[in-house]
């Protein structure tokens, strides 16, 4: 945001939509609406203020992220106009990397990483995956680095790159799976009766920091589950092959 911007009470239309980044017309179709509260009328102008403008930056973001013009009309009919700020502070919330950023590599750094020999075929498979990018010339946007990585380090340990490959949708699912009934508890047992009381203005601050913390909740219940869950597995084989030792003659 800038910074003389919150010096400035009121906006024309037209510096509505620049701030907004939309169009005028787009501002006086969602006004027709009834997305936004009508202006303060000064003869035949009208100007909007900071409300305005924030439920107009929470309408461009919530189209931004795929949602119909229908489906966020109906969401933001039940939701205050005071709250557009608010929900711009859960989206910036939402939207940070979580101190992870994107990577720029070479393409035979990538390699070299996992210890293989340079192949295109495994940099269409990351890339379809949603892991890496192609820029100009050799270089590899890495999406998800800390994913990159730690593949590369499955392969260092001798699992073949496609196996490894072929691993992550499976992971992905099952820890869609967790998150979705994660989050889906959180918002019916902490977040609902939030929305039920007509979104206090006192109470935001408990449920941006309800929302702040679940990911680092979350991942450190995830990855406990998932270290008792894979040392039992771990014994589990090794107890089969250990067993199996049994069924072979010993060598003369």
């Amino acid at each position: 945001m800038p910074a003389d911007e919150s010096a400035i009470d009121e906006f024309t239309v037209d510096e509505l939509a620049s701030r907004a980044q939309m169009t005028v017309r787009n501002v006086r179709a969602y006004a027709g609406r009834g997305l936004i509260d009508a202006p303060r009328l000064a003869g035949r102008t009208g100007y909007y203020n900071r409300d305005h403008l924030q439920r107009l930056q929470l309408i461009r973001q919530l189209l931004e992220r795929g949602f119909t013009l229908a489906a966020v009309e109906q969401a933001l009919q039940n939701t205050p106009q005071t709250a557009a700020g608010h929900a711009l502070d859960l989206m910036t919330i939402l939207d940070q990397p979580d101190n992870v950023e994107t990577e720029v590599m070479q393409r035979d750094d990538l390699a070299a990483l996992a210890g293989v020999d340079r192949d295109s075929r495994l940099i269409d498979a990351l890339e379809e995956l949603g892991l890496v990018e192609r820029k100009e010339g050799d270089q590899l946007l890495l999406v998800e680095p800390a994913v990159v990585r730690a593949g590369a380090a499955a392969v260092t340990i001798g699992l073949a790159p496609q196996t490894v490959i072929d691993m992550f949708p499976i992971l992905q699912t099952h820890l869609r799976t967790i998150a979705d009934t994660f989050v889906r508890q959180v918002v019916t047992e902490l977040v609902q009766p939030f929305v039920d009381a007509g979104y206090p203005e006192d109470d935001w601050p408990r449920v941006l920091g309800i929302i702040e913390s679940l990911l680092p909740v979350a991942s450190q219940v995830t990855l406990g589950i998932f270290r008792s869950e894979l040392r039992d597995a771990i014994d589990v084989e090794l107890g089969e092959q250990l067993n199996g030792l049994g069924d072979h003659p010993a060598a003369p």
